[in-house]
């Protein structure tokens, strides 16, 4: 199993996500290892890119932010090189193919190999476009995480047989962004997801306070937020780390 997968052994899993390089990369560091010393048990890293289409306005003026400060792919490399020493918690790329592509895939995905980087998330890359990039994940022991939505219908199986490191699945139609209420009935696609992996499966996409996070850890092997707490950065900037924190140890105590 990989380090991904291992990070659902003990109990449900919360899963935060931050844009890298926003305010700068030396806050993300801090930021990182708060994360991980209050429970984060995976940390989805976002690597900015000028169009991101699942996102909505939060990470996009994140995204916006961390590019006009001169943030390249190669810079959050060299930060995810230079805390793999201090931090034991697997993390998960989260961006676009483009930034791939353009990267070039077997250089882009050795490198996360290299650095300590376990798992790929491009929420542009449909399903049926995934051998562009599963074999060179393959090649390189990076889990390629696939990604379910409501309107996934009559694929979620077929998604979910191929699935690797954890699925998934993202609780509303629509981009990122906290909602007050989360009404998508899930059930449905988390049993057929269950009935054709044993691979874990984590709701994303809205997540913002404990009581969501407990209701949809319930029903699943985990938690994602990103957008909470990319306003709680934007809000206090450099000193974004302690706040951070305090938020994911409350959010980890409510998935538990």
């Amino acid at each position: 199993m990989s380090d991904i997968g291992k990070a659902f052994e003990n109990g449900k899993a919360f899963i935060p996500f931050i844009t890298c390089g926003d305010p700068d990369l030396d806050t993300t560091c801090r930021i990182i290892k708060s994360m991980a010393e209050n429970g984060a048990d995976i940390i989805e890293l976002g690597i900015p890119f000028s169009d991101p289409t699942a996102e909505g306005p939060v990470i996009q003026a994140a995204n916006e932010r961390a590019l006009s400060g001169g943030v390249t792919t190669d810079d959050i490399f060299d930060m995810v090189r230079r805390i793999r020493g201090e931090v034991d918690v697997p993390f998960a790329f989260m961006t676009y193919a483009n930034v791939v592509y353009s990267y070039g895939s077997e250089k882009f995905i050795s490198t996360c190999r290299e650095t300590g980087v376990d798992a790929l998330i491009l929420p542009d890359l449909p399903f049926e476009e995934k051998g562009e990039f599963a074999p060179v994940c393959r090649k390189f022991g990076v889990d390629l995480i696939s990604l379910i939505a409501p309107t996934s219908s009559n694929r979620v199986a077929m998604i979910a047989k191929e699935a690797e490191g954890f699925v998934y699945i993202v609780s509303s139609l629509g981009v990122t962004g906290t909602r007050s209420v989360i009404d998508s009935d899930l059930g449905p696609i988390i049993k057929t997801v269950r009935e054709n992996t044993s691979v874990p499966c984590a709701i994303g996409f809205g997540i913002s306070t404990p009581g969501q996070a407990a209701e949809m850890a319930s029903i699943s092997d985990g938690a994602i937020v990103g957008s909470a707490i990319v306003k709680m950065i934007a809000q206090y900037g450099k000193d974004a780390p302690r706040y951070v924190g305090e938020y994911i140890k409350k959010m980890k105590d409510a998935v538990r």
